[in-house]
């Protein structure tokens, strides 16, 4: 699975305004920079959020956007589901953007493939914006630490 720039945008941004929950609202010029997002194009993103019922804005010189729910009731998996459409790694696995495929009666790893939708969809749908930032953030030598083979991942 790969993150569109609207999820991984809108995660950015989502995440701020969790931290900043109950403190007000923040500009859209300071969430696009602190976040380092594109001011316009974040701009759209928050309007699509208002619209899902996430974010709330208030207008005005000490205005911007807040969340419009507590950290707890927004999970990634939603965020990604409504920006992305889909958590399966490919579409004859998918629920919602199903398509089939003219080897799925004898096909093994499209097996593994739905066990890997399964267990995303399980750690997406229990990272709560409140959960998310309650970890600290992945160090570089995390990323390539005991690793020992998957070239490519």
């Amino acid at each position: 699975m790969k993150l569109s720039k609207k999820s991984d945008y809108a995660l950015r941004a989502l995440l701020t305004l969790g931290e900043r929950f109950g403190k007000g609202p923040i500009s859209i010029r300071e969430l696009a920079e602190q976040n380092d997002v594109p001011q316009r194009f974040l701009e759209q993103i928050m309007l699509d959020m208002k619209k899902v019922g996430w974010v709330t804005s208030i207008a005005g010189r000490i205005g911007g956007f807040q969340l419009a729910m507590s950290p707890e009731e927004i999970t990634m998996g939603q965020v990604v589901r409504h920006f992305d459409g889909v958590l399966a790694p490919i579409a004859c696995v998918s629920t919602t953007h199903y398509e089939p495929c003219s080897q799925e009666w004898k096909c093994r790893f499209r097996r593994v493939l739905l066990e890997i939708r399964n267990f995303t969809v399980q750690l997406m749908e229990k990272a709560t914006l409140a959960k998310v930032l309650q970890g600290a953030p992945v160090q570089r030598e995390e990323v390539f630490a005991n690793f020992a083979f998957g070239d490519g991942i």
